[in-house]
């Protein structure tokens, strides 16, 4: 029977499939091993009941000089090792072992986080600057330094694939995505005992929506990663009116916010909806000290308070920073003309007066019941609560039902 101490620590074995690295373990009947290339997938094996997949010591091929390259790869390969080797020595333990080079102002996230016992952040750069590369490289830098054991992106349905492969391609985090697509997939795989998916993957990409529906919020909060971001945070702020999903959102993250050692990093290009209260809920995730703050009337000591937790930026004050010039986009916002086609332009005179039948009144348009969609008629709240009319003459449109009025300029 094999025991831990026939494989030494460091040495690289083969068994499920895999590569392994062996690390130290107490007990001589386990041993402990990590992915190979992975920091966060270890596990342990009792060997007495190993006996069907025998674990072996592996063996890379020794190189063949007919699989040889041109010397322009082989100078490749040598920088990318010497790349790594002198990013890997500097403060940041996670630059050695990602695929992107951040930008000299993507920096201050990481050194603004860093200083906190525990990480409370909102990013609220402008779009464009960089917020997905900010909030994975402090995540990466905290998960590297050991301070955190397992992450959790939270985002709209629409980008978790997104979210995926950013992890993957430049942050090497190798995530899942958890939604209500793939969720019996992933059930499938855990292994015999283990029925909670938010437990069992240390890294991992969960819809918003999937995670606060009332079967999976109680599950998901209670095993839940010490680290999470959060993607479109505005979508979570408390609504001011009456939007139920939104409500669910902010009930969900206020329960994480819960746990006072819980790393929580926001990310949202838009936090201020223009509803003061809706702001200051998201402060309150920050330190709950911060629901009540009132800015306008602030005294310096509370904004100095609130910058050590919120970040915001725009295209304009990045631009150049610390001497380094990023380029963005530039908008022409000049007009062109154009000429329709005679049979492009029959088509829009159609759907012109379609559109503007609907718009003059819900009650008066004779299409209503048989082929205006559904979508329109829900927009009218009541028979008499809701007038197209009324929106058609805001615009600056004609407001009668005679077809043949001039149309808006």
């Amino acid at each position: 029977m094999s025991t831990a101490s026939q494989f030494p620590i460091g040495s690289i074995v083969r068994c499920r499939g895999r590569e392994w690295i062996v690390l130290p373990s107490v007990d001589p009947d386990i041993l402990l091993l990590r992915g190979l290339g992975s920091d966060l997938e270890t596990t342990g094996i009792y060997l007495p009941l190993e006996r069907l997949d025998p674990i072996q010591s592996a063996k890379f091929p020794v190189p063949d000089p007919a699989t040889a390259l041109d010397h322009t790869s082989a100078q490749l390969l040598r920088n990318a090792a010497r790349l790594s080797f002198r990013a890997g020595a500097g403060p940041f333990r996670s630059l050695g072992r990602i695929s992107v080079r951040p930008r000299p102002y993507q920096f201050v996230p990481l050194l603004v986080g860093l200083r906190l016992d525990t990480v409370r952040l909102l990013i609220a750069d402008d779009v464009g600057v960089g917020k997905t590369i900010e909030g994975a490289l402090l995540a990466k830098e905290l998960l590297d330094r050991g301070e955190s054991t397992r992450l959790a992106v939270l985002c709209p349905p629409h980008l978790c694939d997104q979210w995926q492969k950013e992890l993957a391609d430049k942050f090497q985090l190798d995530a899942v995505v958890i939604r209500s697509g793939t969720i019996a997939q992933l059930e499938r795989r855990l292994p015999l005992g283990d029925t909670n998916v938010f437990e069992h993957f240390p890294c991992f990409v969960a819809s918003l929506d999937f995670a606060k529906s009332e079967r999976r919020i109680d599950s998901f909060v209670r095993s839940c990663p010490d680290l999470v971001i959060v993607d479109e945070a505005h979508t979570c702020a408390r609504p001011a009116g009456r939007n139920t999903e939104q409500q669910q959102r902010h009930n969900l993250l206020s329960r994480l916010a819960e746990k006072p050692d819980r790393h929580l990093i926001m990310l949202t290009a838009t936090p201020h909806s223009g509803v003061d209260e809706s702001f200051q809920s998201l402060l309150a995730f920050l330190k709950p000290e911060f629901e009540n703050l009132d800015l306008s009337l602030s005294r310096e000591r509370e904004r100095i308070e609130l910058a050590r937790h919120f970040i915001q930026r725009t295209r304009a004050d990045v631009r150049n920073w610390l001497g380094k010039d990023t380029s963005f986009p530039e908008r022409d916002p000049s007009e062109v003309p154009y000429r329709l086609s005679p049979a492009y332009r029959a088509l829009f005179d159609r759907v012109y007066e379609f559109a503007r039948e609907i718009v003059q009144s819900a009650e008066t348009c004779p299409l209503l019941d048989r082929t205006c969609p559904a979508a329109v008629r829900d927009v009218q709240p009541g028979r008499r609560g809701c007038s197209f009319a009324g929106a058609g003459k805001a615009r600056g449109w004609p407001g009668g039902r005679d077809r043949h009025r001039g149309r808006p300029a």
